[in-house]
């Protein structure tokens, strides 16, 4: 409650990316301490055991949040039973001109069009290397896109900046994904075309594979993460070929939402924050109904990731029971405060 109050009167007065910039910074200055007081887990959360790996329990921190991997043990500490990092492209970039992140304070909702804006694969690969995992520490996961610089209607040069985000990351990562579904990056979404994604995904396995392989290192599992505003049957038919295709492990559902409907917040705010992916309350419902086409065409096999608008023990509960295996999360988390995931943890056993 003492950091509602403190994000409801303060926080909300200073722009959204810097408050991002700082309070992460808190978080790996406290990380440490936080180390020092281990997450625990209610009997019959966890372990999760999921594409090979092990997982403290469901819930862990979706893309966006840690986008060049300064924070991972860090945010481990939180609570986040696995985290992902990036999105990474291949080249470093700025992303899109500032403002470029929004709240919709009356829905806890964020408005965001960053653009991928990230270091680069190079300098990430350069950190994830540096990085020391013990005991505790969560299991890491690397998102990958493309860089903008690329042409989305080339196919030979979306396979080859791909193949180089993956070959610098893959020796690092627990698992990967794909992501096909910002809506900040022009023409992205067209990758979703399940014509499209097969070649690409082929090519990152390929990739992943020869270089984990030449490093001494087993196969990593890999993802692809989807829109909410697929059509019913553009996700049963990325549910097709997971399901047909030994190389992808499973699917994320689902990232931000173009969509601007059912708002409480006023229409002049919302116009205001203008083009970029909602996310936070306004998505769950479609990102639920996502969860579970998927789960109805997947069957068991494939895992899922449930993700988009899960706040509280009662929305993770329902995810889980909708078919994911595993949850992330974001927008709650900048809403709610560094508690959070801890909250959620100790909810789901309730």
């Amino acid at each position: 409650m003492t950091y509602r109050l403190l994000f409801d009167r303060a926080l909300t007065r200073v722009d959204p990316e810097r408050a991002h910039h700082l309070g992460f910074a808190a978080v790996r200055a406290g990380g440490p301490v936080l180390r020092r007081r281990p997450v625990r887990v209610p009997a019959g959360v966890g372990p999760v055991d999921a594409m090979g790996l092990r997982f403290a329990h469901p819930l862990g921190l979706a893309a966006g949040f840690d986008k060049d991997a300064r924070g991972v043990e860090a945010l481990g500490a939180l609570g986040f039973s696995f985290v992902e990092v990036g999105t990474v492209t291949a080249l470093p970039q700025p992303g899109n001109a500032r403002p470029r992140l929004f709240r919709l304070t009356e829905d806890r909702a964020v408005v965001n069009r960053m653009g991928f804006n990230n270091a680069g694969a190079t300098a990430v690969a350069a950190r994830l290397a540096a990085r020391r995992p013990g005991p505790g520490s969560p299991v890491l996961g690397v998102n990958l896109g493309k860089s903008k610089v690329v042409p989305e209607d080339d196919a030979a040069a979306v396979a080859a900046d791909h193949d180089t985000s993956t070959r610098l990351l893959a020796p690092h990562a627990d698992y990967l994904v794909v992501n096909v579904s910002s809506p900040n990056t022009p023409g992205l979404r067209t990758l979703q075309a399940v014509e499209r994604l097969e070649p690409l995904l082929a090519q990152v396995r390929r990739s992943a594979d020869e270089v984990r392989h030449a490093a001494g290192l087993g196969r990593v599992p890999l993802l692809v993460k989807i829109a909410p505003d697929l059509a019913d049957g553009d996700v049963l038919a990325v549910a097709d070929l997971v399901r047909g295709d030994d190389g992808v492990d499973g699917v994320v559902a689902t990232n931000t939402t173009t969509g601007r409907t059912g708002l409480r917040t006023a229409a002049a705010t919302v116009e205001a924050a203008g083009a970029g992916g909602l996310s936070g309350p306004p998505v769950a419902a479609r990102a639920l109904e996502v969860t579970r086409l998927l789960r109805g065409r997947l069957g068991p096999g494939p895992v899922l990731v449930g993700v988009g608008g899960i706040t509280t023990a009662a929305d993770a509960r329902e995810r889980l029971a909708a078919g994911a295996d595993l949850l992330q999360a974001y927008t709650a988390f900048v809403y709610e405060g560094p508690a959070w995931a801890r909250r959620v943890v100790r909810g789901l056993g309730a």
